[in-house]
């Protein structure tokens, strides 16, 4: 940032004027951010691939029929046979259920099973938009089938007793998670600022951020066909709080150096801004082009999501170097209280932890490198215990969900794919040969009439196995290959269980398209930052081998302490873009101060210098990001546990062990040869050994 520009932000007059607008942008995104739920697009295709096979099933399945249907199944069970009068009640139920306001199309049933043991009805119904209204809606059903059910026992599977459980469990989670968050922000800001009054500044302009960028994202979506979903809006709060948070962090640090060299706290502002300026704006750049990479995702949730938050993190930058600023000076030195920095006065952080460390390291950088490098690298073994392939639905739980109990007693006594049928869609002249390969299948155990729609036909089959297992996911590879052999048939196989398959596929292309994107992405933006090639490599080194490194503990971690089956086969994905495209923050943070100090006093010692200087405050940071994404490990998802654990562990690592002791390490060995082929690698040897020299103020004073 320019020195004019800094100036008038922070200036006597301009701080004012500044906080003005950003309280009228303020109150404007407080009323555009409470109707963000109303433009969110949560239609069951928006979470989809979007060239997938099981997609276009989806699509054209409406000319058929209902593709709001959210079927319950009700099971009846009696040990030793049902009698005519659990028929009667069953009978009595589905005629009830006809009259149901959600019904969307037949009751299909009593059914009665091969066992003589169960019965079976299945009830589509329509919550249209309305997901969370699942729930309530299964509980009515529930009363309606145990009410008078004389010894019957009844339980209520399908897809609505899946739905309500998940809708249960994203009951308040996005205030519920923005509360939990805020909680521990200001439980690291008081530690680290140990001060009363402080750790308000950055946490008010941190929220007036996460509300203008909720109005942005309305505004967008509203006018711009920005997608925003569910899970999108939710993640949106968080990540700009933390990221905002960190700005702060780094703001605060240098505004506290430059206090004690300039009498003026206008002057100090406006120095502090000028420097710290540029690393945040290349960190929250990199965040958000590494976000906008997510556009190129097959997934629609995971395409849809890169450019919501990306609007975020810009909103929250802006915010933090205008508005957070201007209200710093406003306030003046006594907003430090009890521990102001005093003009004139030393600067801690030269007797602190970490120039202890960096004082530790540097007489042997070589020997700390490979010794930190060798442990990271064992670290990396874990992997192997990492089952990225994908989890059922009761999988997907902490805990056991109350529809797995349903889908056993179901699975017992009918097929378990009952209400989650397959379906294909061919040419009405094929459909025959079509429902006959179909019903040929031994993992379909009944295939409906056709439905024939013009010169395309429609036809579903019941699934004998769970639509959500491996075993379903093969035998859908079987349909489609025989399907799609039949000649002129141009069929395509859809349902859940084809979903499911679509979605892993989707999931694994997308880890080796995306990842690579948003290294490259950051490779360059660190190339242009630091004016060098050897850096740039050599921090996308260390970022894959942290990465690497959190992925193996969370493998073991998730194996064999937490007990979970396995992780979503986008798990690794979002894991990447969080702890890189986030923690990239701190490489910047760290070796912008490094590339400023060696301009003055050589690597090795501005390498020193730069860890003395940001060691706390990239400490202060992580921590923030970490305790913000480890409320997530109190979600009753696997899901969000898993993403929650991997981030909260793979930025303390980053910030404690890779940024503090493996970069410092090397650019204690490496020295100015990490700047090549900038000329600051040409530049003649410095007098590493003895103090910096002094620094003049923008006035001139003597600090």
């Amino acid at each position: 940032m320019t020195r004019s520009l800094t100036g008038r932000l922070t200036g006597r007059r301009g701080k004012w004027l500044v906080l003005v607008v950003w309280l009228v942008l303020a109150a404007v995104g407080g009323s555009l951010a409470g109707q963000l739920t109303d433009v969110e697009e949560n239609d069951t295709v928006e979470w989809l691939p979007g060239s997938a096979e099981s997609t276009a099933a989806f699509t054209e399945q409406a000319d058929f029929a209902s593709t709001d249907a959210v079927p319950a199944v009700i099971v009846y069970v009696r040990d030793g046979g049902v009698t005519e009068a659990d028929m009667a009640k069953a009978t009595a139920d589905a005629a009830a259920f006809g009259n149901l306001e959600e019904l969307d199309g037949e009751v299909q049933g009593p059914i009665p099973s091969e066992d003589g043991e169960a019965l079976e009805l299945i009830v589509p119904l329509d919550m249209g938009d309305d997901w969370e209204a699942a729930p309530d809606l299964l509980d009515s059903v529930r009363d309606q089938a145990t009410g008078e059910a004389g010894g019957l026992q009844v339980e209520v599977a399908g897809p609505l007793a899946m739905v309500a459980d998940q809708a249960e469990s994203f009951g308040d989670l996005d205030s519920n998670l923005l509360l939990a968050a805020v909680a521990v922000v200001i439980v690291i800001l008081l530690l680290t600022y140990r001060s009363p009054i402080l750790w308000l500044l950055p946490l008010l302009c941190a929220g007036v951020a996460v509300t203008c960028a909720q109005g942005v994202v309305y505004l967008l979506a509203r006018y711009a066909d920005l997608t925003v979903n569910a899970q999108s809006a939710s993640i949106l709060a968080i990540l700009v709080l933390a990221a905002s948070i960190d700005y702060a962090l780094l703001l605060v640090a240098r505004y506290r150096e430059e206090l004690r060299r300039h009498e003026d706290r206008h002057e100090a502002m406006d120095f502090a801004l000028h420097r710290a300026g540029p690393a945040v704006m290349a960190s929250a750049g990199t965040v958000v082009l590494g976000m906008l990479c997510l556009m190129v995702a097959e997934m629609n949730s995971t395409a849809g999501m890169g450019p919501v938050l990306a609007a975020g993190v810009a909103v929250g930058m802006a915010a933090m170097l205008t508005l957070f600023p201007a209200v710093l000076v406003i306030f003046g030195r006594w907003i430090f209280w009890p521990k102001r920095p005093q003009f004139g006065s030393d600067e801690p952080t030269t007797r602190g932890l970490w120039s202890k460390v960096g004082n530790w390291i540097r007489p042997r950088p070589r020997l700390v490198w490979v010794t930190t490098t060798v442990i990271l690298g064992a670290l990396t073994l874990g992997i192997t215990q990492l089952n990225a392939n994908g989890l059922s639905l009761e999988e997907g739980f902490t805990n056991e969900p109350d529809f797995a109990q349903a889908e056993q007693v179901l699975g017992e006594h009918f097929d378990v794919g009952a209400g989650d049928p397959v379906t294909v869609i061919a040419n009405a002249d094929q459909i025959d040969v079509v429902s006959t390969v179909l019903d040929d299948h031994p993992a379909i155990g009944a295939v409906s009439e056709p439905v024939v729609v013009d010169d395309r036909a429609y036809v579903e089959g019941t699934l004998s196995l769970q639509p959500y297992s491996d075993e379903a996911g093969d035998a859908i590879g079987d349909i489609r290959s025989a399907v799609h052999g039949i000649e002129g048939g141009d069929a395509i196989v859809g349902g859940s269980a084809a979903i499911n398959v679509d979605m892993q596929d989707a999931s694994a292309r997308d880890n080796l398209v995306v990842i690579p994107l948003v290294l490259a992405v950051v490779l360059l933006i660190l190339v242009l930052l630091l004016r060098s090639l050897t850096a740039p490599l050599v921090l996308i080194g260390t970022v894959i081998l942290s990465f690497a490194a959190a992925l193996g503990v969370s493998g073991f971690m998730f194996k064999n302490v937490f007990d979970f089956a396995g992780a979503d086969s986008s798990f690794p994905l979002f894991a990447f873009v969080f702890l890189v495209a986030l923690g990239i923050d701190y490489n910047i943070f760290l070796m912008t101060r490094v590339r400023e100090e060696a301009i003055k006093v050589g690597t090795r010692r501005g390498a020193l210098i730069g860890l003395a200087a940001t060691g706390g405050v990239i400490t202060s940071a992580g921590a923030v990001l970490a305790g913000t994404f480890a409320v997530f490990l109190a979600m009753p998802l696997v899901f969000l546990a898993e993403i929650g654990f991997v981030v909260a562990f793979g930025v303390l690592l980053d910030t404690l062990i890779v940024r503090a002791v493996l970069v410092t390490a090397l650019n204690l060995d490496i020295g100015r040869h990490m700047w090549w082929p900038s000329q600051l690698a040409k530049a003649e040897a410095v007098d590493e050994t003895g103090p910096p020299p002094g620094e003049r103020t923008l006035t001139q004073a003597h600090p």
